[in-house]
Parts: structure tokens; C-alpha cells; sequence
């Protein structure tokens, strides 16, 4: 588990690709403190497990699932990614509950400015993940733990402050460019207790035989 408090910003040394599947070498330095081969670590707001630790980079795999759903895809060698370790228990939690589990990607439609912030305004690639992006809500972008400060029919936008531009990769990235977007956590398990409860009743309602005691007991008697 994350909090989207970005580490720091490592860039991309090498890939090797083969189909879907790509192996990413990333030079980092903070993030190389602690890490060990097994950890967790998010690049660009992805939870990847590190194959590979060196004194100044470590190595990833990417699995096809990965590649199809977010914007690693897109990295070249060069490219800066935001890092960020998983958190330890004993750390303030300063961020929101990131699990590194992209659901998709948003495309930039508009950057601009509002006196000392700087304003996103994205597009969701699949537009189904717009139910859980809520007005004052949480969101990550590329790994960064955000606020959705404007909401309209089918963009959200979020206002950052220059430290949080100036500290991860997002400073980079410019109209038409993407950004791994992560939802909320809590309104996705809302989601799937409500319609797992309207499936428990529907199939208990399916399979109880039609009596006076069900009737009484549904009130229709």
C-alpha cells in the first residue's frame, strides 16, 4: 500500500521489450535506501514488485495486464517516472490509501493557471471509472495523491501546488500527454457490497418457495 506522497523522481536507464511483457531498469537514489529484492514499489503511480537492486538503480517486470492498462507503455529510455516505496507502518500517512491498481488512463486536456497553483483538467480513457471520481474526492495521477477540485460531463481537473510540480514528474507532462489514473479505493468496495447484497437477495428470492410465511416475512402478507 502507497499514500501518493511521491519519493522522488527516478528516470527510465533501460527497457527490454518482448510482445506485451517489458522489463524496466529505473535509476533512483531515496528509493534505494531500503529496498530490497520482493519489495513493492510504485512507478508512475504502478505497484511493481523490484527484481533487481543496485547502489544506484533497480529493475522491474511488467506483466502484459500492466502494459495494456496503463502508461508504462509509453516510457522511453530517458523518461522520468515518480517513485514511491510502499509505506511503513510507522510513518504518518499523509497522502490517501493507494493501492498502485491503475484503473485506466486519462488523456490532458488543459493546464493552466490559478494564481499559485496550477490546474489539470483530464479526461478518463473508459469513462465507466468516472462514477468513482467524486468533487472534493481523492485521486491518484501517475501516482500522486491529488484532490479533485472541478468535476463536469466528462474531464475532472485538480489544482497542484508548486512544491508537488516541482518534486514528481508531472512538471513534464503537457496537453495530449497521459497519466495513470487510480480511483478512490473506498467507493469501489461501496460498489461491490451494495450489488453484492442485491445479488444475494435477488438469488434468495429466486430459490424461497412461494408461501404465506415468505409473503408475511416480505410484507405482502
Amino acid at each position: 500500500m502507497f499514500t501518493g506522497l511521491v519519493e522522488e523522481v527516478g528516470r527510465i536507464q533501460q527497457i527490454s521489450r518482448s510482445g506485451e511483457a517489458m522489463v524496466l531498469g529505473i535509476a533512483g537514489s531515496v528509493v534505494l535506501g531500503d529496498l530490497k529484492i520482493g519489495d513493492s514499489v510504485s512507478v508512475n503511480g504502478v505497484c511493481l514488485t523490484a527484481t533487481q537492486v543496485g547502489t544506484k538503480d533497480f529493475k522491474v517486470d511488467v506483466m502484459p495486464e500492466t502494459f495494456r492498462n496503463s502508461n508504462l507503455k509509453e516510457l522511453n529510455s530517458g523518461s522520468r517516472v515518480n517513485l514511491e516505496r510502499a509505506m511503513a507502518a510507522n510513518n504518518r500517512f499523509g497522502g490517501h490509501i493507494v493501492q498502485g491498481h491503475v484503473d485506466g488512463t486519462g488523456t490532458i486536456r488543459r493546464v493552466t493557471s490559478d494564481q499559485n497553483a496550477i490546474v489539470y483538467e483530464v479526461a478518463p480513457t473508459d469513462q465507466a471509472i468516472f462514477k468513482y471520481i467524486l468533487l472534493k474526492g481523492s485521486i491518484t495521477l501517475d501516482g500522486i495523491s491529488l484532490t479533485v477540485a472541478q468535476r463536469t460531463g466528462d474531464t475532472f481537473a485538480v489544482s497542484i501546488i508548486p512544491h508537488t510540480l516541482s518534486e514528481t514528474a508531472l512538471q513534464a507532462k503537457r496537453e495530449g500527454d497521459t497519466v495513470n489514473i487510480e480511483c478512490d479505493i473506498l467507493g469501489k468496495y461501496v460498489e461491490q457490497l451494495l450489488n453484492y447484497g442485491r445479488l444475494a437477495a435477488t438469488e434468495e428470492t429466486e430459490k424461497a418457495p412461494m408461501s404465506l410465511d415468505y409473503l408475511a416475512k416480505h410484507g405482502f402478507a
